[in-house]
């Protein structure tokens, strides 16, 4: 993941081959992420099967910027809205909405480090509702507000470390 990230932010001029990697970084930190959570793995935990989890995260993955429902997900893999959200939170640690608001948050990252747009026009890109939004969760994950990361982030040159946003 390190090795595809610092690739990425050495071809800034070169879009084909970035969209290759950022494709191939996608791709692998789809395969890289059903595992559970450390500290998720308590027996009696109920846990999504590794086919559900691919399944969900597929479709969170390419409804980002729009609204992704509680009862959408459960949909996809059959089970009840309350066992759902206990065999999600069991999988990955977190709520499915935190889930989607940290996903939305490395997109927003992303677009920052990798484009010139507007924050307000990355945030609505992203799925946020508003630039507040936007810097509301990003403050939340990341402790900082979105210019503030982005300034320091493209002062220092960094390439894309899972962007900077803690686990």
């Amino acid at each position: 993941m390190a090795l595809l990230d610092a690739a990425i932010g050495h071809l800034r001029q070169e879009q084909p081959a970035r969209g290759a990697i950022l494709e191939a970084t996608s791709l692998l930190r789809r395969q890289i992420e059903p595992q559970p959570v450390e500290g998720a793995t308590d027996a009696g935990k109920e846990r999504l099967l590794a086919w559900q989890a691919r399944k969900v995260l597929d479709y969170i993955d390419g409804h980002i910027t729009s609204r992704v429902l509680v009862a959408d997900l459960c949909a996809l893999v059959w089970r009840s809205e309350a066992h759902f959200s206990r065999s999600f939170r069991g999988t990955f640690g977190c709520s499915p909405h935190a889930f989607v608001v940290r996903r939305r948050v490395e997109l927003a990252a992303r677009h920052m480090l990798q484009t010139d747009m507007s924050l307000s026009g990355i945030a609505l890109e992203c799925g946020f509702v508003d630039q507040a939004h936007l810097c509301k969760h990003f403050r939340v994950v990341t402790g900082e507000t979105p210019a503030a990361w982005r300034r320091a982030k493209k002062t220092q040159g960094t390439s894309m470390e899972r962007i900077g946003v803690p686990a």
